[in-house]
């Protein structure tokens, strides 16, 4: 996976690299792979990122279609890592490097997530997606309640569309941008679960629950 940071302080530019950026590249489903990332990037610019968001997902359909058990185990092992294991290592080392910053350096991490954390999709192909947005959601809003007084924010943040439901494939990037740059901030009284509207930002919104029909209803 190809792994971008920008900041402000960047090197200079090279006929494939704009300033201000570096690329590099890593494998999510191996957890160990992570520190040497955030390594590169303290060595390259000579500071920690103030700000980490983890975009990573992983998600496998069911062999049998209709059957959410019957996912083998060691594919539901292998999107949890993706999925949870690998963000919280992200998260670790940003805390860690967040230690040597200024105190007045707004201190951030951002994982991309969706309804499925508060909402059990009735979809045997978010089994693995949901698990894992479902855990990462536990330890991120722990680890927020726990750092925030440190001034170190942690954010699950979630695009929905105005009546709270699943946006699903249709996420708006530039909302996204937008809305991450508010929360790398600090700005307003935005809590962990960070749920928010395109053109609108934070929006809170009541558990949903979400039903298939039976099939002998009428």
């Amino acid at each position: 996976m190809d792994i971008r940071w920008r900041l402000r302080r960047g090197a200079a530019a090279t006929p494939t690299r704009p300033r201000g950026f570096l690329s590099l590249k890593a494998d999510f489903s191996k957890p160990d792979s992570i520190p040497s990332l955030f390594a590169a990037v303290k060595d390259e610019f000579r500071a920690s990122s103030s700000v980490v968001v983890y975009n990573a997902a992983g998600r496998t359909l069911p062999p049998v279609k209709e059957s959410v058990l019957s996912t083998p185990a060691e594919t539901v092992v292998s999107d949890l890592i993706v999925n949870t294991i690998s963000p919280y290592v992200a998260a670790q080392q940003a805390v860690s490097g967040w230690a040597s910053l200024p105190n007045e350096a707004k201190k951030t991490f951002i994982y991309t997530g969706n309804i499925l954390n508060v909402c059990a999709v009735p979809s045997p192909m978010m089994m693995t997606l949901g698990m894992g947005k479902s855990a990462s959601a536990y330890w991120i809003g722990l680890a927020d309640n726990l750092y925030s007084t440190q001034g170190f924010r942690s954010f699950c943040a979630d695009e929905r569309y105005e009546d709270g439901a699943l946006k699903g494939m249709a996420i708006d990037g530039d909302a996204h941008a937008d809305f991450y740059a508010q929360l790398a901030a600090h700005e307003g009284n935005v809590p962990w679960h960070a749920t928010f509207v395109e053109d609108e930002g934070y929006v809170g919104f009541k558990l949903r629950v979400e039903r298939r029909p039976s099939r002998h209803s009428t």
